[in-house]
C-alpha cells in the first residue's frame, strides 16, 4: 500500500483497458462507504441514484456535474447538463468493496483504513478505448477532487475548469 509521501493522485494503466487510481481520503471506512452508496451523498460528489446492494441489482445513476461546485465552470461542448447509465450491482463486501457495471465498462472500489484516513482504490476496466481513457481518467480523478473536500468540510474545486485541466493532463499521460 502506499502511504502519503508516495501516492500519486493520477489514474494509471494497469493493462490497455483498465485504469487504477487511489486517493488517500480523510474519515473512516464507514463513512466513505456511505458516499459511495447512499444516493443523497453519492450526488454530492459523483451521481445520485438508489441501489439495492446485492448482486444483480440494478440501478441508474444520474450524474448533474453543474451541482457538484458552485460556480460549476463552463460545461465542455458535447456534455448533456445530464447524463443516466443503466448499472447493475456485480459484487459488494460491505464497507470494504463494490463493483458494478455500466456501458463504459465495470467500476470497483475497495476500501481500506489506513491510520486516520481510508485509501479508496479505484479499477474501472474494459474502456473502450484511448478517448475514453482519457475522459474517464480525467472524470475519476476531478470527482475524486470533490469527494476529498467533501469529506474535508471544504469548498470543492469548481468541476468543470478542473475536468477541463485534467483532461488535458490526462492526454499527456496515457499512451498513445
Amino acid at each position: 500500500m502506499n502511504d502519503t509521501a508516495t501516492l500519486d493522485a493520477y489514474g494509471v494503466l494497469t493493462e490497455p483497458a483498465t485504469l487504477k487510481i487511489e486517493r488517500l481520503l480523510p474519515g473512516t471506512v464507514d463513512r466513505v462507504w456511505a458516499y459511495l452508496t447512499q444516493s443523497e451523498l453519492r450526488r454530492l460528489w459523483l451521481a445520485s441514484g438508489e441501489m439495492e446492494l446485492k448482486p444483480g441489482a440494478s440501478f441508474e445513476l444520474i450524474w448533474r456535474n453543474e451541482e457538484l461546485s458552485d460556480p460549476p465552470g463552463r460545461r465542455p461542448d458535447g456534455f448533456p447538463e445530464e447524463q443516466r447509465m443503466e448499472s447493475y450491482i456485480i459484487a459488494v463486501d460491505p464497507p470494504r468493496s463494490l463493483t458494478f457495471a455500466w456501458r463504459q465498462g465495470e467500476v470497483e472500489f475497495r476500501l481500506m483504513p489506513s491510520g486516520n484516513q481510508v485509501l479508496l482504490t479505484i479499477i474501472h476496466r474494459r474502456i473502450s478505448d484511448r478517448a475514453n481513457t482519457v475522459m474517464i481518467g480525467a472524470g475519476w480523478h476531478m470527482h475524486l477532487n470533490i469527494l476529498t473536500s467533501r469529506l474535508a468540510g471544504q469548498k470543492p474545486e469548481t468541476f468543470w475548469d478542473g475536468w477541463t485541466r485534467l483532461r488535458e493532463e490526462y492526454d499527456r499521460r496515457i499512451p498513445a
